[in-house]
């Protein structure tokens, strides 16, 4: 079943940001994910986004994620992210059809 990792970042230190956009991609390229959705601007329908950027990645299942997500390569770049902005992130599950 496929899975969606999302998630909300409103970035505060673009220098400490940019720390992690540095090696994300290489590191991201060794998994099974699928960016769907890198957006710095969406259009707000309803309510309101604070956030910076939006993330939407895909995955076809929970043990690719987690594979890619608890890998040593990506925690060591994650920290960054993490102190460098406010980030709200989930993982949903998606539907077969």
């Amino acid at each position: 079943m496929p899975c969606y990792f999302i998630a909300r970042i409103k970035i505060n230190d673009t220098c400490e940001y940019q720390k992690y956009i540095e090696r994300s991609s290489e590191i991201f390229s060794r998994y099974k994910g699928e960016y769907l959705v890198v957006e710095n601007d969406p259009v707000v329908l309803e309510g309101s986004w604070d956030c910076t950027r939006t993330i939407l990645i895909k995955f076809d299942n929970t043990d690719d994620f987690n594979e890619w997500y608890h890998s040593g390569a990506y925690q060591e770049i994650l920290k960054h992210r993490l102190n460098a902005a406010d980030c709200n992130a989930i993982l949903a599950q998606g539907l077969n059809f």
